[in-house]
C-alpha cells in the first residue's frame, strides 16, 4: 500500500460516492487505524500516511442572533406540536444539550450544585465525556412546564423535530435552516461567547473530547466579539 492508493480511495469517495470533505476525512482517519496495526504487526512495511495531508475544511458556524433568538422566544404559537418544538428548541438554546441527550434527559439527571443551583449532569453518548450544565433560569423555566414519567420531555425523532423546526423559521420569518444543531450552536456563541464566558468553559458545556474542536469551530465568534468591543471602544 503506497500514499497514491490512498489520494485515490480520497478522489473515489468525492466523485463516485459524492461524499463531504468533513467525512471523507472522517473515513481516512478511521481507515487510518487498521493500517497503523498493520505496520507494527509487520503486514505493512512503511506507513502509507506518513507524507498523507488530510485536508483542512473552514466550517461555517451557523446560530441565532441575539434578535433572532428572542424573536423565537417572544412568539407564540396556537398549536401544541408547534409550542412544544418550540419549547425543546430554546431549552437547547440555553443548555447546549444535543438531541439524543435531550431525548434520554431524566429527572435523575437533574441535580443540586455546590452553588445551591440546579445543573445537568450526564454521560454524553458522542464523546463519554461528563456533562456539568447549570440550569439558566429561561431552561428552568421550560422544564417545570414538563414532568415526563421516565423522561423529562415527550418523545419525538430528530427527523419530525427538523421538520417542525422547519415550519416554525417559515412562520416566524428567520431565513436560516433550524436544526437541533444550530441551538447548541446558538448556546455556545448567542448565549456564552457573546456574554464573554471563556472559550474553556465553553468546551467543558458542550461536552468537547478536546480544546481544539471548540477553537476551529468558535475561534471565529471569538474575533467577531473583539472587533465589536474595539469599535465600541473607537465610539468612547
Amino acid at each position: 500500500m503506497k500514499l497514491q492508493f490512498i489520494s485515490d480511495f480520497e478522489f473515489y469517495l468525492k466523485t463516485e460516492k459524492h461524499i463531504g470533505q468533513i467525512t471523507i476525512n472522517k473515513i481516512i482517519q478511521r481507515f487510518r487505524r487498521p493500517v497503523k496495526i498493520a505496520v507494527a504487526e509487520g503486514s505493512l512495511d512503511r506507513d502509507p500516511f506518513m507524507l498523507h495531508k488530510t485536508k483542512s475544511v473552514r466550517i461555517q458556524v451557523v446560530f441565532l442572533s441575539p434578535e433572532e433568538l428572542q424573536q423565537f422566544e417572544e412568539y407564540e404559537f396556537s398549536q401544541p406540536r408547534l409550542r412544544f418544538v418550540k419549547d425543546l428548541f430554546v431549552f437547547c438554546c440555553y443548555t447546549g444539550l444535543p438531541y439524543n441527550e435531550l431525548m434520554h434527559l431524566e429527572q435523575k439527571h437533574i441535580i443540586k450544585g455546590f452553588d445551591g443551583n440546579l445543573w445537568i449532569q450526564m454521560r454524553r453518548e458522542k464523546t463519554s465525556k461528563e456533562l456539568s450544565i447549570p440550569l439558566l433560569p429561561k431552561a428552568e423555566a421550560i422544564l417545570n412546564k414538563y414532568d415526563g414519567e421516565a423522561f423529562l420531555f415527550p418523545r419525538i425523532s430528530n427527523q419530525r423535530y427538523n421538520s417542525y423546526l422547519k415550519e416554525i423559521a417559515v412562520i416566524i420569518g428567520i431565513e436560516k435552516k433550524l436544526t437541533t444543531h444550530i441551538a447548541r450552536k446558538t448556546f455556545a456563541s448567542t448565549v456564552l461567547l457573546y456574554n464573554d464566558v471563556p472559550m474553556e468553559i465553553v468546551s467543558e458545556l458542550l461536552g468537547h473530547s478536546s480544546m481544539k474542536i471548540t477553537q476551529d469551530s468558535y475561534g471565529k465568534i471569538v474575533e467577531k466579539k473583539i472587533s465589536l468591543e474595539m469599535e465600541r471602544l473607537k465610539g468612547k
